[in-house]
């Protein structure tokens, strides 16, 4: 920038506006030029998106409401690619003052000192967001401000003076964006302290006689959770933010992996580890299980962050088997599933009904609730076929197990063991071979696990969680016949 003091800034014919003026000028010019805004947030297009360009252009105050993992930070993060890139201030000045607007009594004295020379500095974007998360330890004095004793003494100055004060983080964020996180945990008689900032957009600190006509654009969020758990919202407050959007989870398999892939962090290494689209939808299914199970807690919510988590604790899984066994390569298998029972255990909350069953057990229900939603579309339903007057194609796998067969899968097996138990399976192979005659071997193998699985889930064959993998056999052999909730689990390998 090379406007050094406000007589240039004066001739140069800048005109100020406040940063909701900003923002509004800046998404008009993006969505005349039809450009795409909020990279990265997917799945909002049609909801929460317009609501928010709405709000923009209102100049509103925006609260962000929804359950935990909707990207409610993150849009928020994002609306500092609409302000300008540059903005000048004051030089000095703690509140980034407008050379043109000045509030504080540092600006007004140096404008005053020094006329058009006085030193103008420039701020860029990147640095006019403030983000705060709402603890019950957060005072006012963080916030707003309070008296300095150790400024009044090292100025000399009585506490009549202005200059004694220490702003808080909202002064500071002056002309910027200001985020309050989890609004509801803040103290309410905090939350009072608001008021002002939002209707009168000044502030007060203590006993002063101070009127700061703070230029803010406010951005709150909040879970609903939090209304009743921790705190609320309260009523006041609530009522002079102009704008309350609602966020909400993806709402299909298809932006969901998209989700998932693009805020995966994966290696180089392990992007080359072979992931089929079948895992992919089931790591997605997953999820989806889980909100809406009756052993979670659907007012918590499920965070994309499960989805993220256990996706990169099954290619993890796959790269730990390659790299113990010395292998170059490897794919996923469904045996991997066992990878990401952390991932999904550290991520919901269960109800009463859900801690009785013990977490482990419920990640284990949501997995083969998964399987058997996403078996349909890949083979006939077993149920159906069963009952059917036409030939079964499973009749050879369940009379496999039927005469006392077993097989074990395991999740470190080598290439070589992970073939020979699938392809020991009386008709598995011929199962996928006749409705998916053309996949590639790798492929043909984890349909093979996924039929067993699938069978599993629709009661045909009986699965048992072994200590790194599942062991399937017959229905009624009680060799298989293991508590789940027994974290002794014999290990059938």
């Amino acid at each position: 920038m090379n406007i050094k003091t406000l007589g240039q800034l004066k001739a140069s014919n800048y005109q100020s506006l406040s940063v909701k003026e900003e923002l509004r000028k800046n998404l008009i010019k993006q969505l005349q030029a039809k450009e795409e805004g909020f990279e990265g947030i997917l799945g909002y297009e049609e909801t929460v998106i317009p609501e928010l360009q709405t709000a923009i252009l209102s100049r509103h105050n925006i609260l962000l409401l929804g359950l935990r993992g909707q990207a409610k930070t993150r849009i928020a993060r994002l609306l500092v690619n609409l302000l300008d890139e540059y903005i000048p201030y004051v030089a000095g000045s703690e509140i980034f003052d407008d050379p043109l607007n000045p509030i504080s009594w540092y600006a007004k004295n140096q404008i005053a000192t020094h006329g058009d020379d006085t030193p103008i500095a420039w701020q860029h974007r990147s640095e006019r967001y403030t983000e705060k998360l709402a603890t019950p330890d957060v005072t006012v004095a963080d916030l707003i401000g309070d008296v300095d004793p150790i400024k009044a003494a090292t100025l000399k100055l009585t506490y009549n003076d202005e200059r004694v004060i220490h702003f808080g983080l909202i002064p500071r964020a002056h002309r910027s964006i200001f985020v309050i996180n989890e609004l509801p945990d803040l103290q309410a008689r905090i939350q009072v302290a608001l008021f002002n900032m939002l209707q009168e957009k000044d502030i007060q600190i203590r006993g002063f006689k101070l009127r700061l006509p703070l230029d803010v654009q406010f951005v709150f969020t909040a879970n609903p959770e939090d209304y009743t758990n921790r705190g609320s919202i309260v009523t006041p407050l609530k009522d002079r933010i102009e704008s309350q959007i609602l966020t909400h989870y993806p709402k299909t398999i298809e932006i969901s992996r998209k989700i998932t892939f693009q805020e995966a962090k994966l290696t180089p290494e392990q992007r080359l580890i072979e992931a089929d689209g079948l895992v992919k939808d089931l790591i997605e299914q997953i999820a989806f299980e889980a909100r809406k199970s009756e052993f979670i807690d659907q007012k918590s919510g499920v965070s994309a962050r499960l989805t993220i988590s256990a996706y990169e604790n099954l290619i993890s899984n796959a790269e730990r088997r390659m790299l113990i066994n010395g292998e170059q390569q490897t794919f996923v298998r469904l045996a991997d599933l066992t990878g990401i029972i952390p991932a999904i255990t550290g991520k919901i909350e269960l109800v009463y009904e859900g801690e009785l069953e013990g977490p482990a057990k419920v990640a284990h229900t949501l997995i083969t609730k998964a399987i058997k939603h996403l078996f349909g579309k890949y083979f006939p339903d077993p149920e159906r076929a069963k009952k059917s007057k036409t030939a079964n194609p499973y009749i050879k796998i369940t009379e496999w197990f039927t005469e006392g067969n077993t097989t074990a899968i395991a999740d470190d097996q080598t290439l070589t063991q992970y073939k020979k138990e699938l392809m020991a399976v009386d008709g598995l192979k011929e199962v996928v071979k006749k409705f998916h005659p053309k996949l590639s071997e790798n492929q043909t193998l984890l349909l093979m696990e996924f039929v067993l699985h699938g069978l599993a889930a629709y009661s045909q064959v009986s699965k048992n969680y072994l200590n790194g993998g599942f062991g399937f056999a017959d229905m009624f052999d009680s060799l298989f016949n293991v508590d789940l909730a027994n974290e002794d689990e014999e290990d059938f390998r």
